[in-house]
């Protein structure tokens, strides 16, 4: 058969097209090849997701925070976890449709001299400011410090462990975070843990939140500079912890959103990680207010409900809570929070002795009905396929 020259050049021409992106990375070193192929699956997985099944980060991943930083990227930060066989202080994924993660290193490499000695780093909560990124976070203070902390409050004898909040900056949302030096407030057991930092967009004012240790739930206004409080401030008890009201007995995972008029609390109560799976109550619930700093009316004193809760254990998942709520590019609110498994229920490695169980990042819907969210469609972890939030994508 005869083929006209016009028609052999183009089949060239097409065959180089063809064979140009596999030989072109031969000639690229490995940093350019690497940014090249992440792009490209990224750019598939958020074409492709429509739907979703939980968990959407099947780890180890308690306690998780996650935002969108400027460079379009959604993050999602979680507790100390041990990681391919090596302890991570804090963890941290990113995602461009928050349903397909990737782990990155961890966050804070280095420990706060303050506790460079233990390895209890809890509950890191993330937030951009312009071009910085701020790290609140729980850790136990280094024992020689314990001792001398306990000394000045006259509790010598206590065999408490001594919490504190704290705090670390960086220049990206990848870090690496450094610690400002110092603890912003300690105290005995695990009260000063779970911080989560909030500025109110009606006053400007910069607030933390914080509480567990079947204490309130505390806030108490910030530094202009974050890395303190105010001077002239003082903690104001928010919800209070007690045993007479069901999930209420201990409390803690502080998470505030503004919407409509109202100052959302999200917090978690009861037992999160020890004991028999069935002896595990934990669960989500949910306050409001007019104000940043209260008085908050909890669901069940506003509806007469019997409790507050807005999430609570399923057939599969125990113990959901300790949640952060994101906003997709439609305005729609989600959930992401922590949830043991039935099917896989337990660490196979523990770290600093902090827990056995093992609590993976669910998502889901929530939505605002008479003035109180909601978690779509009955206020239990979904198991089964969900329509994926809408994402608009950035340039990064």
């Amino acid at each position: 058969m005869r083929i006209h020259r016009t028609s052999q050049r183009l089949i060239v021409l097409l065959t180089a097209a063809l064979l140009l992106p596999c030989a072109l990375p031969f000639s690229l070193s490995a940093q350019q090849r690497k940014p090249a192929a992440s792009a490209r699956r990224t750019a598939r997985a958020v074409t492709a997701a429509t739907s979703y099944v939980n968990p959407v980060f099947d780890f180890d991943f308690p306690d998780p925070t996650v935002i969108r930083a400027s460079d379009g990227w959604f993050y999602a930060y979680a507790t100390q976890a041990v990681v391919d066989g090596q302890p991570h202080n804090f963890q941290l994924a990113r995602s461009r449709d928050l349903v397909n993660w990737e782990r990155m290193p961890d966050p804070l490499p280095v420990k706060p001299a303050w506790a460079g000695g233990t390895q209890l780093f809890w509950a890191p909560d993330v937030h951009q400011r312009g071009e910085t990124f701020y790290m609140y976070f729980s850790a136990v203070l280094n024992p020689d410090e314990a001792a001398k902390f306990k000394k000045e409050i006259n509790q010598e004898k206590s065999e408490e462990s001594v919490f504190c909040l704290a705090v670390a900056t960086a220049k990206a949302a990848g870090g690496p975070f450094v610690d400002s030096g110092q603890p912003l407030k300690c105290g005995l057991s695990f009260v000063n843990i779970d911080p989560m930092a909030f500025d109110d967009p009606k006053t400007g004012r910069k607030f933390l939140y914080w509480g567990s240790g079947f204490q309130p739930i505390r806030v108490q206004e910030l530094s202009d500079d974050r890395l303190s409080f105010k001077p002239s401030s003082r903690p104001v008890e928010l919800i209070k912890a007690d045993k007479s009201i069901p999930f209420q007995t201990l409390i803690e995972g502080a998470w505030v959103v503004y919407r409509d008029g109202w100052y959302y609390l999200f917090y978690s109560g009861e037992n999160c990680c020890h004991g028999p799976l069935d002896d595990i109550k934990y669960a989500a619930l949910v306050a409001r207010s007019r104000s940043a700093t209260g008085p908050f009316e909890t669901l069940a004193q506003a509806t007469g409900k019997a409790d507050s809760t807005i999430l609570r254990k399923s057939r599969e998942w125990v113990a959901p809570g300790h949640n952060s709520i994101i906003t997709d590019a439609a305005g729609q609110d989600w959930i992401a929070y922590h949830a043991i498994s039935r099917s896989h229920p337990y660490l196979t490695k523990e770290i600093g002795g902090d827990r056995s169980v093992r609590r993976v990042m669910l998502l889901d819907r929530i939505v605002y009905r008479n003035g109180w969210p909601q978690v779509e469609p009955n206020g239990q972890p979904t198991s089964t396929r969900r329509r994926t939030p809408i994402v608009r994508r950035r340039r990064s």
